[in-house]
């Protein structure tokens, strides 16, 4: 089972949130993969982690093609696959996961000022629930520090 968390964006955007996350889990050598909702969202997704610090970078590889393989230790992509071998999945913002079973760590992150993106949210916590996996729920507070809901 794969521990489920579920990150609700408040005051900070997800632009400002998710470097330091994959900064957290590459420095407990955890490979990731990102699953954006569609194509349209990868080259600011990639732009993003190319530039998102003046004197750093995180290294990652856009993934595009059902079945590519990669060894970079961030993937990009809208497909189901884990061509990293990951250990962490992010979706944002609605995205559809796969099977949450073969990671240990899976993060939804979502736009609580996104109504839609609020529901998918839920839907998904019901989902997951309902697989059982060990689900907590965290709010962004107005300083952007997390606090656990649920």
């Amino acid at each position: 089972m794969s521990e489920v968390l579920f990150y609700h964006l408040m005051d900070f955007p997800m632009e400002k949130v998710l470097p330091g996350l994959l900064e957290k889990s590459l420095e407990r050598k955890w490979r990731c993969v990102v699953q954006v909702e569609d194509e349209g969202q990868l080259m600011p997704l990639d732009e993003l982690l190319w530039s998102y610090k003046p004197n750093g970078f995180l290294a990652h590889d856009i993934i595009e093609d059902e079945g590519e393989k990669s060894d970079a230790p961030i993937c990009l992509t809208v497909l189901k696959d884990n061509p990293n071998e990951a250990t962490v999945l992010f979706v944002l913002n609605g995205a559809e996961p796969p099977e949450l079973s073969p990671y240990t760590r899976s993060v939804f992150i979502f736009d609580g000022h996104d109504g839609d993106a609020v529901k998918k949210a839920r839907v998904q916590w019901k989902i997951q629930k309902d697989a059982g996996h060990d689900l907590t729920y965290w709010q962004q507070n107005q300083e952007g520090r997390w606090e656990k809901k649920a």
